[in-house]
């Protein structure tokens, strides 16, 4: 396996391709294990039954034998439960986590008014926090300067036309802007009933945790940045300087949030009611209602 000298100046293509042969050798380690013990608990042929002086000593020895094949049995199950999700894990099948609430559909169409009936007859209240990362519609001719976008994007007043003060009485939402919106997201958030209390900014790293810059007019950008709202009063069991607002970690998917500001939020409003806003599968979270048209 080749080993690289100085891992801080590989590229990410050179850690992938370690990464990659470290997984063969340890499946080989792992088919060499298992013939040994195979070979080791193989019984040898005999031309005769073996002669036990005493009942116990035949108890002993079948337990030993026993005991030995549910090891070997017990190894292999191992290796053909691992090759099975490796399997899963090819095939690309998704299973979303057990206890989320995905609600797939077009938020233009979406029946919000039914969303907040049921969220009131369930728990008797409203979300303590909303998580939102809207599609913004880019301004400039060419705006991503030959970056694929992976999704739709909507109009300034189809997002706004989204009832997300109606979803909430006391509680907080976190809304992810990009620069050309910085200035519209908070009137919209003023227009929506909240008042700005903060901002969550997410600096992105490499995998060997260099800054992740990227395309950007003026400056490459290497940041993203989350406005905090808050309408009404605290919700119930809020905590206060439980987190700081700066998020350090790797640069994921398209589109795709750390799962910081999930942690953050769960830690801000322990056991509340959450909802996401153009969700993908790639967020979805145990305890959290998920809204979006990739679900």
């Amino acid at each position: 396996m080749e080993v690289l000298q100085d891992i801080s100046k590989a590229s990410v293509d050179e850690i992938e391709a370690l990464i990659q042969s470290a997984r063969q050798e340890i499946a080989k380690i792992e088919l060499e294990l298992l013939r040994e013990i195979e070979e080791e608990n193989q019984v040898p042929e005999e031309t005769e039954k073996p002669e036990f002086k005493d009942p116990k000593d035949k108890d002993i020895k079948d337990k030993e034998n026993g005991t030995a094949n549910l090891e070997c049995k017990t190894a292999k199950d191992d290796l053909n439960a691992n090759k099975e999700k490796q399997k899963d894990d090819t095939e690309g099948i998704w299973k979303p986590p057990a206890m989320c609430i995905p609600m797939r559909g077009d938020v233009r169409s979406f029946d919000f008014e039914k969303l907040i009936r049921e969220q009131k007859r369930a728990t008797g209240k409203l979300f303590d926090v909303i998580m939102t990362d809207p599609p913004w519609q880019l301004a400039t001719s060419n705006p991503t300067r030959g970056v694929a976008i992976g999704y739709q994007q909507l109009s300034d007043t189809l997002i706004e036309a989204i009832p997300f003060g109606r979803l909430q009485e006391n509680g907080f939402i976190f809304i992810w802007v990009i620069n050309a919106k910085y200035r519209f997201a908070l009137d919209l958030m003023e227009r929506w009933g909240y008042n700005l209390i903060d901002e969550v900014v997410w600096v992105k790293s490499t995998v060997n945790r260099r800054l992740a810059k990227s395309h950007g007019f003026y400056l490459q950008h290497a940041k993203e940045t989350c406005l905090v709202g808050k309408k009404g009063g605290d919700p119930p069991n809020c905590q206060h300087n439980v987190d700081n607002d700066v998020i350090y970690s790797v640069r994921r998917g398209q589109s795709q949030k750390p799962i910081e500001i999930y942690q953050m939020i769960e830690r801000l409003v322990p056991g509340g009611h959450f909802l996401e806003i153009f969700a993908r599968r790639n967020n979805l979270r145990n305890h959290w209602a998920s809204i979006g048209n990739e679900l």
